[in-house]
């Protein structure tokens, strides 16, 4: 019986997820074996932050005070520095992958609806073309260099204003760190950031268009499934 209520609880416990500090220590490990400087930039963050507090003290006359208070602000900044430096190393990685960005952009915070696959594909170069549709139109965002993609992106614009119509914008966002490209790390944010230029309604109406388009798409190439490439989600996002 006592056995039986052992494998019992180590069930129960195998089915637990990891903890906090336990996932800051994952992330740490991992972090650190691409960063081997990470310990270094925590520990500065973590001191600078500390002298801050100290040089506060100082002027109302509570050093002591003021740097214990600091001591939690401290330990903040040191996580953020390791959550950025995770972000950067998460990116890093992914960059290069086929389908990367369109699993990037499936991160994406509400507000924008993203096709699962690829709307256009270039079989020989494994160029990619994908699609968001959001208040600021629609998004054309393109994976390979962007003289070599620039023919998948003119036909599918051309194929999808027959049925938007003039008054819908259509962005090209390529995605990439040459010349005219917009880095990985960046491309949820520039879509973020780019002004409503459609209704809720409307951008419901768009989406119904675009599904009744359909229409025959490029084969995607072998070895390529990005509905299967996904992010490190916890590194990414420092957790």
């Amino acid at each position: 019986m006592a056995r039986t209520d052992r494998k019992a609880d180590a069930k129960a416990g195998a089915g637990k997820k990891p903890g906090r500090l336990s996932q800051l220590r994952q992330i740490y490990t991992v972090t650190r074996q691409a960063e081997p400087r990470l310990p270094l930039w925590m520990l500065a963050a973590f001191v600078v932050t500390l002298l801050v507090a100290f040089g506060l003290g100082l002027l109302i006359g509570h050093p002591i005070y003021l740097t214990v208070l600091g001591l939690p602000l401290a330990v903040m900044v040191a996580l953020v520095i390791m959550s950025r430096i995770a972000e950067r190393s998460a990116y890093r990685q992914m960059a290069g992958q086929p389908g990367v960005a369109g699993a990037v952009l499936k991160n994406i915070r509400r507000g924008w609806y993203v096709e699962d696959e690829p709307v256009a594909v270039d079989p020989r170069t494994r160029d990619l073309v994908f699609r968001a549709i959001g208040r600021p139109g629609v998004a054309l965002v393109t994976e390979g260099p962007v003289q070599r993609v620039q023919r998948l992106v003119d036909g599918e614009r051309k194929r999808i204003a027959r049925v938007l119509g003039p008054n819908v914008p259509i962005m090209v966002i390529h995605v990439g760190d040459g010349e005219g490209q917009v880095p990985l790390r960046r491309l949820n944010s520039t879509l973020m950031r780019s002004r409503p230029a459609l209704t809720k309604t409307e951008v419901t109406q768009v989406i119904g268009r675009l599904r009744a388009l359909g229409g025959v798409r490029p084969p995607i190439p072998k070895g390529i499934d990005p509905t299967r490439v996904r992010p490190d989600r916890k590194g990414v996002r420092g957790r």
